[in-house]
């Protein structure tokens, strides 16, 4: 604990003990550290401290490396020192990821850019990724909405990813997933870094089917990797959704004639079970009570042959098994501030958000966009009631193409 920091409407609590700074780092390095984690009381309204840390640190060693809060959490005190936290853990596993990507393309005489897929749904650099890995987490759903979006056009839609042993169902709003509004908890930790709003449920092509009494239940288990050596198709002797894919028809793999004895009170009842599980699913992501279009996609989408209820329109589209990998290819670069202002009046609004906006354009570009392709997608201004002074949190995303050299 050092003393520093702001107040909601950014004067300072104090001034920076910077002693005690230098004196902590040396601690640290006796202790063999390498990664700091930097957290300051609303530092998403004024990063001073957090950013003068930063290069008090850079001064006494060059190599230790820091992760300022402000530029990863959002409002939020503790969740936002545990974003940091948490970044900072993983930056030794990114650099070693990095360096195998690189390493793999470099055997392959590859001489192509990389780059990495965000959880918002777009990507960003190498190097980007390295300083920032937490901006990572759950990138895979997020690249299926993106694909899914892509394959069929729809900019506003529910997405159902159905996989080997669950099924992530996500929203489309404006060809983008929808953001997470409330904290996430992640390895049981509480952060409040981006994150997709995405809802996971034991759904896949391996989950275990059972008929208990007059009940028949799905997953959440499942045979996973091993359905081609455990699935009944498969020669296995485990029932799986994908042995009652193929005995309704519905799907043609493996070998069918191993369920045509399966009754048929079994498959339909099993077919139920998947059409509820996916029905409560998709309620629970709705945020309003009109029908609304579904798009189904993943290696798991043959297990589902019947429009849901609370779904206007079902989209099967061609290639739904790779729309994960197609999200990834199309992806472009992002950048977002979440950030509290003082807006006493139109004026100040209107600098307010110029500035958020500018602060995302220089993130994205920094994660590898091009700045003339980049466009605002969302701006909005909430006032923060529980704060006097004109609070307001505002949130600004912007995107752009791939910057890619001569």
């Amino acid at each position: 604990m050092v003393a520093g920091g702001f107040e909601f409407d950014g004067r300072e609590i104090g001034a920076l003990d910077e002693a005690t700074i230098a004196t902590a780092v040396d601690e640290a390095k006796e202790m063999g550290l390498t990664q700091i984690a930097v957290s300051c009381m609303f530092s998403q309204l004024n990063a001073a401290h957090e950013q003068r840390a930063a290069e008090l640190i850079a001064d006494i060693d060059p190599k230790l490396e820091v992760s300022l809060s402000s530029e990863l959490g959002r409002v939020g005190l503790l969740e936002r020192e545990n974003a940091a936290i948490m970044n900072a853990s993983l930056r030794p596993l990114a650099k070693q990821i990095t360096a195998a990507f690189n390493k793999a393309l470099t055997d392959l005489n590859i001489t192509a850019p990389f780059f990495i897929s965000q959880n918002d749904g777009t990507l960003m650099s190498a190097d980007h990724m390295q300083k920032y890995p937490v901006l990572t987490f759950a990138a895979g759903p997020t690249n299926s909405l993106r694909g899914a979006a892509w394959l069929t056009g729809a900019s506003d839609a529910i997405v159902v990813d159905i996989g080997g042993t669950t099924s992530d169902i996500g929203v489309l709003v404006s060809n983008f997933p929808r953001q997470s509004s409330v904290h996430v908890d992640v390895g049981g930790v509480r952060t409040n870094f981006r994150m997709p709003d995405v809802l996971s449920i034991g759904l896949g092509g391996g989950s275990v089917v059972r008929k208990q009494d007059d009940r028949i239940t799905v997953g959440p288990d499942s045979v996973g990797y091993k359905l081609h050596t455990e699935g009944l198709i498969f020669g296995g002797q485990t029932l799986t959704t994908s042995d009652i894919a193929v005995a309704s028809g519905h799907a043609e793999f493996g070998d069918r004639a191993r369920v045509a004895e399966l009754s048929k009170d079994l498959v339909a009842g099993a077919q139920a079970a998947i059409l509820a599980m996916l029905e409560e699913a998709i309620d629970r992501m709705k945020t309003a009570s009109g029908d609304v279009p579904m798009i189904l996609v993943g290696g798991g989408s043959v297990l589902v042959d019947e429009k849901p209820r609370g779904v206007s329109e079902m989209l099967r589209p061609e290639h739904a098994g790779v729309a994960n990998a197609i999200g990834a290819a199309i992806g472009q670069v992002s950048g977002e501030v979440d950030r509290i202002y003082a807006i006493t009046d139109d004026e100040s609004r209107k600098n307010a958000l110029s500035d958020a906006e500018n602060q995302a354009v220089e993130q994205a570009v920094a994660a590898g966009a091009d700045r003339s392709s980049i466009e605002t997608v969302n701006i909005e201004a909430v006032p923060l009631q529980y704060l006097p002074g004109g609070a307001t949190r505002v949130v600004c995303r912007v995107v752009g193409d791939l910057a890619m050299g001569e």
